[in-house]
This record gives C-alpha cells, structure tokens and sequence, in this order.
C-alpha cells in the first residue's frame, strides 16, 4: 500500500495551493479518503474528508469555503484545493485512507503560509 502526497510548499497568504494523494495497492474507490495536518507542537487534525459513495465532504470549520476536497477514482487520487491561505495553514498535511479494519497514512507534505 503506498500513499504519496504531492503539491505542499511556501505560498503567501492569500495564495492557493493544491495537494494531491496518489494511492496503490488497494481498491481506493472503497475507502474514505481523508487529510489531516499537524502543526509545530500540535495534535494532528482533520481538515477534510470525502466518502466513498456520492462523494460527500466535509471540512473542519476553519477550512470550511476556503479547502475543497475531491477523489478521482479513476485515477486513485483525492485532492484538496486550499484557497486564501493564512499562516495558521502552516503544517505538515497527510492523505489517510480508511475502511475498517484499514488505516494507511501518506508521509506528508509541508505546507508553510508566509506574510
């Protein structure tokens, strides 16, 4: 199983980035797609999650209009589009996969939001 994130780095605040996760080694159209992020000194959060069926989202609520997460199953990759960055964004962001009893996390990619 392996989970690689992609798109982190230093934006300005009010920038935009996108990461993506691409997945391998399981059957990624049946497991809800997630990101966390964790912060200096910080528990790791959810900041957003997709199912599997339908596609519902939802979004801690300081990400809530600004973070957008999508999965295409097609290509076994979920996304998330972050727009109007502001420096508390500023973590390391990991791509979990999830369907009982399975749990695979990504290795990260850092996200740093300067002013």
């Amino acid at each position: 199983v392996v989970l690689v994130e992609s798109g982190g780095g230093l934006v300005h605040v009010g920038g935009s980035l996108r990461l993506s996760c691409s997945a391998a080694g399981f059957t990624f159209s049946t497991f809800g797609m997630s990101w966390y992020r964790q912060a200096p000194g910080k528990a790791r959060e959810l900041v957003a999650a997709i199912t599997t069926v339908g596609g519902v989202t939802t979004y801690t609520d300081s990400v809530k209009g600004r973070f957008t997460i999508r999965r295409d199953n097609a290509k076994n990759t979920v996304y998330l589009q972050m727009n109007s960055l502001k420096t508390e964004d500023t973590a390391v962001y990991y791509c979990n996969a999830r369907r009982r009893p399975y749990d695979y996390w990504g290795q990260g990619t850092q996200v740093t939001v300067s002013s």
